[in-house]
């Protein structure tokens, strides 16, 4: 059993990643259903959070359904932090978790994020002083250094465990990267085999099918899985990568009503959340990975995104539903939304 402090996750948990612009609680719930151990709020600033900036309050948002959850900070003022914890504690999630693996620039040269791992001094003081401003368990995610030549993530592996934190997720990539090439676990697998650590140690980087999965678990030892891009449009990639851990043998992909039914729910979530209007309009991004590889949906989708109305989007995705009655079902892809910006 993998548990965070007194949260337990089951055998192998899979997480869902803080996403700028996705993860939000529209999106979590439906992957939820689909099958996350663990989801995270998108990023919410401290800088922002002391302001009551509302975008940021706003991300602060948990529901009773998706617990365990964490809410995950960014900044770069040590005190403002650890004031921020204890704000986002208030609000009754499961963990704190502390984002030093955002690459892009908007954060990365105001201090944040990724930053954070060209000063582990700084690092180590601003997770100590977060730990030390909520009883929740906080947990930190970060990169394997900021370039090829300062891979440190053994050394901070080390130290945040030593200063308090319960688990550590790291992508398999340097800021320098961002995300291109391949995701290298190596160091993962080397802080997991560390007899010094001792807290769960989850992977993150181009997890994207069943087969993926298992053979990262074997080959790297990790505790748990953190899977990001590969959900987007496609939530129930958390139950077949379970199943197939389970049974060897692949789920059933959706059909394209189940498709419809899971984009009608993000929708229908999405406006009780933000409103009528805000709700179509951030949901629009959505549509292009939720029918992926279908021939001839560009039509569709600029009717989808064309429209104000929620009765005319409904009669769309019913239409989209009954016209792709009996299409085969289609294979596991990654379709980003347009517009988003990852900051993990």
């Amino acid at each position: 059993m993998v548990k965070i402090e007194n949260i337990e996750l089951g055998e192998f948990p899979l997480l869902l990643a803080p996403m700028e612009d996705v993860s939000d609680p529209p999106f979590r719930a439906v992957c939820k259903e689909g099958g996350a151990d663990l989801m995270y709020t998108e990023f919410v600033s401290s800088e922002g959070l002391i302001r009551d900036a509302a975008q940021s309050v706003r991300k602060l948002d948990i529901f009773e359904y998706e617990h365990p959850v964490g809410i995950q900070l960014f900044g770069s003022d040590v005190e403002t932090m650890a004031e921020c914890a204890k704000i986002a504690t208030k609000v009754g999630p499961d963990l704190i978790d502390i984002n030093y693996g955002c690459p892009v620039k908007q954060v990365a040269c105001r201090g944040a994020g990724a930053a954070l791992l060209q000063d582990i001094p700084k690092m180590v003081r601003m997770t100590e002083a977060v730990v030390k401003a909520t009883h929740l368990p906080v947990t930190v995610k970060t990169r394997l250094g900021w370039d090829e030549s300062t891979k440190n993530i053994e050394e901070v592996a080390e130290r945040l465990q030593d200063i308090g934190i319960k688990a550590l997720t790291v992508h398999g990539r340097t800021r320098v990267q961002m995300y291109k090439g391949d995701a290298d676990w190596t160091l993962i697998g080397r802080i997991k085999d560390n007899p010094r650590i001792k807290i769960p140690i989850f992977g993150n980087g181009d997890i994207d099918s069943p087969e993926k999965a298992v053979e990262y678990r074997r080959r790297f030892g990790v505790d748990g899985i953190m899977i990001g891009r590969a959900s987007i449009g496609y939530p129930w990639i958390f139950n077949e990568i379970k199943h197939f851990m389970r049974t060897g043998e692949y789920l059933p992909a959706p059909t394209v009503a189940e498709r419809v039914r899971a984009c009608r729910k993000h929708l229908d979530f999405s406006i009780r959340w933000k409103g009528e209007r805000t709700g179509i309009l951030e949901m629009r991004r959505h549509y292009a990975p939720y029918f992926k590889g279908l021939d001839n949906f560009k039509s569709y989708r600029m009717r989808l995104v064309d429209t104000l109305s929620y009765q005319e989007i409904v009669d769309i995705l019913e239409e989209v539903a009954e016209r792709y009655r009996y299409w085969p079902t289609l294979p596991l892809t990654i379709e980003e939304p347009a517009g988003a910006v990852y900051m993990d």
